[in-house]
Formats: C-alpha cells, sequence, structure tokens
C-alpha cells in the first residue's frame, strides 16, 4: 500500500515538542516520520501557508527525502503581505524564488484560497487580492495548486473559474461542503482533499459518498482534524482493522513510541482510509491505490521519485 498525505502541517512548532511556546517533550519528528512510513506513507506534502513557513516547508522536504513543499500564502495570513517590509511586490519575489530555487521538491502553489470563516484574520477585500496574485505564479511556474475554501458564498468558485486557463490543475483541500459545491468543484475539473474534518457530520459523509474515487485524495491536515469519537465517522472505523493507531499519551507523560493526545500525526491517515473506503464500497487497497495515482498524476508528474 502506497499513500501520499496532500496535507500535513509538519513545520507546526508541535512536531518539535513546543506548545504555545513552551517545550513539553523532545523534538520528535524523527518518531512522527518512522510511524508515518509505518502506516503506508510513502511521501507527504508539507503545507507551506505564508512566505517563512513556506521557507520552513522547503528546508524541512530538503532535510527528509519523501516530504515535499507547498509554496504560498493562505487566506487567514494574507493580512502580512502588505506588512512585509518590502511590501506585496517583494513578498511574492520571496515565493517565487523559493519556487525556482527547488524545483525538485516544490510541487504547488499554495496553500491559497479564501476562508470567510475566520475574516478576523484578513478581510474578504484582502483575501480575494492576493488568491487572485497567486494564479500569477501558478502560470508562471506550471505548477498545481493546493487550495482552501470556507464558507465564500459563491466567491471561490467564481474566481476560480476567472482564472482556471491560468493553471493545470489542483486540489481542494480539507473538504468541508455539500455535495453540490462538491459537484460545482468536480466541474471545474479539481480533485477534493479529505480528512477527519470532512467526516464529522452525516451530512459530511453524505456529501464525501458523492465524490468519485478518481478524484479524491487524502489527507491529515495534522496536527489538527483527527477523526474524534463524537464525529459521524468514528462509528466506521473497523474494530479488526489491519492497522492499529499506535498509543497516545498527554505531552506531559509524552515517550518516543507513543503519539500526543490532541495531536493529529500523519500516521492516522490510516482512519480517514478506513472511512473513505466504507463510504465508497471499496477495498482499502483499491481505494489507497487510486488516491495514490490522482495524487501522482497531479503534483508528481514532473518529480523525479521513486516512490
Amino acid at each position: 500500500m502506497k499513500i501520499i498525505d496532500i496535507g500535513a502541517n509538519l513545520t507546526d512548532p508541535v512536531f518539535r515538542g513546543k506548545y504555545r511556546g513552551k517545550q513539553a517533550h523532545a523534538d520528535d519528528m524523527p518518531h512522527i516520520l518512522e510511524r508515518a512510513r509505518a502506516s503506508g506513507i510513502v511521501g507527504m506534502m508539507v503545507t507551506g501557508g505564508s512566505l517563512s513557513e513556506s521557507a520552513e516547508a522547503v528546508r524541512l522536504s530538503r532535510e527528509h527525502p519523501g516530504l515535499f513543499a507547498t509554496v504560498g500564502c493562505h487566506p487567514t495570513r494574507s493580512s502580512e503581505v502588505d506588512k512585509h517590509s518590502g511590501g506585496a511586490d517583494a513578498y511574492f519575489a520571496g515565493l517565487r524564488a523559493l519556487i525556482d530555487d527547488n524545483r525538485d521538491i516544490v510541487v504547488a502553489v499554495g496553500e491559497c484560497g479564501l476562508d470567510y470563516d475566520r475574516l478576523h484574520f484578513a478581510a474578504k477585500d484582502v483575501q480575494n487580492k492576493y488568491f487572485e496574485r497567486q494564479f500569477e505564479l501558478a502560470a508562471a511556474t506550471g505548477l498545481p495548486m493546493f487550495l482552501h475554501c470556507r464558507n465564500t458564498g459563491g466567491d471561490f468558485e467564481r474566481i476560480m473559474r476567472a482564472n482556471r486557463d491560468r493553471f493545470s490543475g489542483g486540489v481542494v483541500h480539507s473538504f468541508t461542503g455539500s455535495a453540490d459545491e462538491a459537484r460545482q468543484l468536480l466541474e471545474l475539473g479539481l480533485y477534493i482533499g479529505i480528512n477527519g474534518c470532512s467526516l464529522k457530520t452525516e451530512d459530511n459523509l453524505a456529501a464525501v459518498r458523492t465524490i468519485p474515487i478518481d478524484r479524491l485524495m487524502i489527507e491529515t491536515d495534522c496536527p489538527y482534524c483527527e477523526i474524534r469519537k463524537t464525529h459521524a465517522s468514528h462509528a466506521l472505523l473497523a474494530t479488526d482493522a489491519a492497522w492499529t493507531a499506535p498509543d497516545a499519551k498527554k505531552k506531559e507523560r509524552w515517550d518516543s513510541d507513543s503519539m500526543v493526545k490532541g495531536r493529529n500525526e500523519p500516521c492516522m491517515i490510516r482512519q480517514v482510509l478506513t472511512v473513505l473506503a466504507q463510504l465508497h464500497g471499496v477495498s482499502e487497497a483499491e481505494l489507497a491505490e487510486r488516491m495514490f495515482e490522482n495524487t501522482r498524476s497531479v503534483f508528481f508528474k514532473d518529480v523525479e521519485y521513486d516512490f
């Protein structure tokens, strides 16, 4: 089984043992990556959500074979563009330089898009302005896009349609929309990324069932979006599954063989796979193979790496 986690926020300090600015335990990145490999993960896309975070995603990907970076500006971070010391032009020049200097490991422009659930971080006009500008990066580099959409009232689809000829393809990750919203994204030729946050409610499950497996990708969005006992999807996790999640302990009781409670990890992608296979009535092996090929065809067709 080969799995690519398309959305791993491995630049988050919690993966270095630091929570809210305080060191709670040792840096356990090597153990996290080991557990990921043991779960069947052969590659991960490390999310870049700002200029500095994208640089860190590139650094991590350079350090660890099998990691690849996205480079872009998340909608909730778009307010930092105008505050950049050199202004917006210098900010985007920095993103472009990261891409150009690391074409062997940068596989997407993003994370970019719109998020109207969190306008306290960046106003609509700012989000729209700098979402539009990232199509310039995609057009100039030929890279696909790693996209974010939350409660945009049709603005996301409108902008995507207006710019659809400027990028080769992409995925709307962490999908939480309706079946109708999924249909609109599919009509744009986009793929849809599913994680634990995509599977919280019965309505979520019904929407995900409508997405054909040849348009699905899989992710954790770790350290967020774990499947919890309160989620509708939890009932679909088999008690006799072939894969068993590692033990998890509170961060105060951390040891290198255990996950940390409340900190989602890449290896937990196997739970997402189990739920998706149940929803689509196929085996986990068949679904994993299909999603692996989906991901490779969009993000890795020009990347020389032996998965």
